[in-house]
């Protein structure tokens, strides 16, 4: 636990700030809705004896997961565009401004060496690939989101990071310049230029890299232009705020939210297929790409689960756009007609 990639909990002078915020409450922050870990009816020991000793199957693809190499220094800044990397890592570019989302690169998502591997096919981009980024978004600290090898070797590549409170703890423990670090509550906004604005809003979900929970805060993201706007998820149980930012923001031209390594027996922390198609929904989202699978395997249900349940209910039910672009595809946000092929179905044979 004393190794540099586990971080470090904020200190007592930025603990003193965090204690201010509204959703910090009894030593920790707080979802605005109860939130068990655990959800009614199982057990913390039944879950465990599944994640150590139950095998289940089809969890890891028996091919490689397909991608193309973009030429991501070659982007020209004037191009409105979207590359994702595998679960919930994403490069956008909009209005000349870069932004990368939640980076992991080192092909492991725990701090436990070899444990939790991605997936064949899916690694194919290195921090050597990035021009420079303006602006790295974390949406929380789990090891899935906060990678600490790829975010020292994206250090001289970052102009500015936005974070929730406490997660700047960990960027300076790793030597960041804090100048370059925002930290933000839920419900603020980081002015970007005078045509773009990123908001910081609520999400269901917790933190974590040690044996302390809810240290540091978990959010989600809108970026806003006078002609685009754009919801990033990050990791979030279905709740309220869905609805409650669709009619705040006046929707979405697209929405980007978690659809993988969920089950019934963590719902209330993260989404099933059939809720993040009822989160777009209410978010008044025009597209909707979903994100957290395709990578890992952090949960029971087959590899391609996520997207197969989510397209079959979306075509049952809601025929909403869905952006689902192979990794390192090039997504062109000023094309909202942009077609993508149902890539996981040709994974395996």
């Amino acid at each position: 636990m004393q190794q540099q990639k586990f971080g470090k909990a904020p200190n007592r002078e930025y603990l003193d700030l965090i204690k201010k915020s509204p959703n910090y409450k009894d030593g920790k922050f707080q979802n605005r809705h109860f939130t068990p870990m655990i959800t009614e009816g199982y057990s913390f020991l039944s879950v465990t004896y599944d994640f150590i000793v139950t095998k289940f199957p089809r969890t890891k693809p028996t091919a490689a997961i397909p991608s193309i190499k973009t030429d991501l220094k070659n982007l020209a800044r004037t191009e409105n565009v979207l590359i994702w990397f595998g679960h919930s890592s994403y490069f956008l570019q909009l209005n000349g401004k870069r932004f990368l989302i939640d980076p992991i690169f080192s092909g492991n998502a725990s701090p436990v060496p070899n444990s939790t591997k991605a997936f064949p096919g899916t690694d194919v981009y290195a921090a050597a690939d990035f021009p420079e980024i303006d602006y790295l978004l974390i949406t929380h600290d789990h090891y899935d989101h906060l990678d600490y090898e790829t975010i020292l070797q994206l250090a001289p590549k970052i102009r500015h990071v936005v974070c929730g409170l406490g997660v700047g703890a960990h960027f300076r423990h790793w030597k960041f310049d804090s100048t370059k670090i925002v930290e933000k509550d839920w419900d603020e906004k980081v002015v970007i230029d005078d045509q773009m604005t990123l908001h910081t809003a609520t999400a269901r979900h917790f933190s974590g890299r040690g044996f302390t929970r809810n240290n540091t805060l978990w959010l989600s993201f809108i970026l806003q232009t006078p002609s685009f706007k754009i919801y990033l998820g990050g990791d979030s149980g279905y709740d309220t705020h869905f609805k409650e930012l669709g009619q705040k923001f006046g929707g979405f031209d697209l929405a980007i939210l978690e659809n993988g390594q969920y089950n019934e027996a963590w719902h209330e922390i993260h989404m099933l297929p059939e809720e993040v198609l009822t989160a777009a929904q209410e978010l008044n989202a025009k597209r909707l790409f979903p994100v957290h699978s395709g990578k890992f395997a952090l949960a029971f249900h087959p590899w391609d689960e996520p997207l197969i349940r989510l397209s079959k209910h979306n075509r049952d039910k809601y025929q909403l756009p869905l952006v689902t672009p192979i990794i390192g595809e090039i997504v062109y946000l000023d094309k909202p007609n942009q077609v993508f092929k149902e890539w996981w179905k040709d994974v395996e044979f």
